[in-house]
């Protein structure tokens, strides 16, 4: 081998800090991933972008989360970020990320995108479910979607640390597969009449003002939404079908509660053993993750919190078993902007710059 080549593996430890662009940077998304990047060992931030604030002094845009030098927000021309940064992250509303991954894969920029315009193999699929963004884009970048690699570091950490583009998922889908896969991956579970029963915070719905979301609207109230058809209820399926190896069809209904962050998925689904008890299937979470730690699994009988994972890119699993019914009951909370957005996509970078998936992630929660 040529000496004078140098080797991935001597990139992977070197120890210059690699450069990072977060794009859209001042929504929740961008603002969580600055605050972790900010504390982090091995990644610099050289580059912020955003349209709306371009042109503005960091400090002005946000003057709660002071950055060295206050830097200036800019305009994500690719050929700019491609010269200040190794890696982009995009935190962008649905149908913009599909509009600047290209250009900046072109350029060797890799992406990790926390947007859902890559989680699909299928752009047919994507056109389908996110009708509204389609319907104002001609996407021929049909490659792209089948490329990307789902960014669920748990089930994909090696095709993640060799991707050039990660679809990172969303709280919800994070929050219901992990307790899920590893029933359906030894098909211990049917893989129809499966329901998901999930609660989430206020800014799950992002930073931009919605009705739904003021206060005198979501405070003191719960309200389910999207009940059928809603749609993380295709994505879940879709890495569901792909472990189960056939079909999986699930009943998924999301409900907004009156909190600002934390997400808690309750899962049920029917054993096919139903002598298995919540002690062998708490034996099965264990097994799965044992060697991952950003997923802890609770003791029988102990369920889990969103204030427990307030803060931190952790994921706390539980479960219980009905006897009489030989019902299986999966519970699983994060928080819905870490480790079901930010955190996650950072668990992402880290892997793809052959870092350890925790590196520089908290994972005890301030708490009460």
């Amino acid at each position: 081998m040529d000496s004078s080549i140098p080797s991935p593996l001597a990139a992977m430890t070197s120890s210059e800090p690699s450069r990072v662009a977060v794009i859209g940077a001042s929504g929740y998304g961008g603002l969580q991933t600055l605050r972790l990047l900010l504390g982090h060992p091995r990644f610099d931030v050289t580059f912020l972008g955003g349209e709306r604030s371009a042109g503005q002094r960091w400090s002005s845009v946000c003057p709660f989360l002071p950055l060295p030098d206050d830097p200036q927000v800019q305009s994500a021309d690719p050929d700019r970020v491609a010269e200040a940064a190794d890696y982009a992250v995009l935190s962008l509303p649905n149908g913009l990320a599909c509009q600047l991954a290209p250009r900046l894969l072109e350029r060797g920029v890799r992406v990790i995108d926390l947007s859902a315009d890559f989680r699909y193999r299928s752009l047919e699929q994507w056109n389908q479910v996110y009708a509204q963004e389609a319907a104002r884009l001609n996407r021929t970048d049909a490659d792209l979607c089948r490329d990307a690699v789902y960014g669920l570091p748990e089930w994909h950490g090696p095709a993640i640390a060799e991707a050039s583009l990660v679809a990172a998922p969303g709280c919800f889908p994070t929050a219901s597969l992990l307790p899920l896969l590893p029933f359906l991956k030894q098909g211990l579970i049917d893989t129809d009449g499966i329901i998901i029963d999930a609660k989430t915070g206020t800014s799950g719905g992002g930073r931009v003002p919605k009705e739904a979301m003021l206060l005198a609207e979501a405070s003191e109230s719960i309200a389910p939404y999207g009940v059928v058809g809603h749609r993380h209820t295709s994505e879940i399926e879709q890495l569901a079908q792909e472990v189960a190896g056939q079909s999986v069809q699930l009943q998924f209904t999301p409900h907004l509660v009156p909190m600002v962050r934390g997400l808690l998925s309750t899962v049920y689904a029917r054993l096919r053993d139903p002598g298995l008890t919540a002690e062998d299937c708490t034996t099965v979470l264990e097994a799965v993750y044992r060697h991952h730690p950003c997923v802890q699994v609770m003791p029988v009988g102990t369920y889990p919190a969103t204030k427990w994972v307030r803060h931190t890119n952790r994921a706390m699993l539980s479960v219980q078993v009905d006897t009489r019914t030989g019902q299986l009951i999966l519970m699983s909370a994060i928080d819905n902007l870490i480790k079901g957005q930010a955190g996650q996509g950072i668990q992402c970078l880290n892997l793809m710059a052959g870092l350890e998936p925790e590196t520089g992630l908290p994972l005890q929660a301030f708490y009460p």
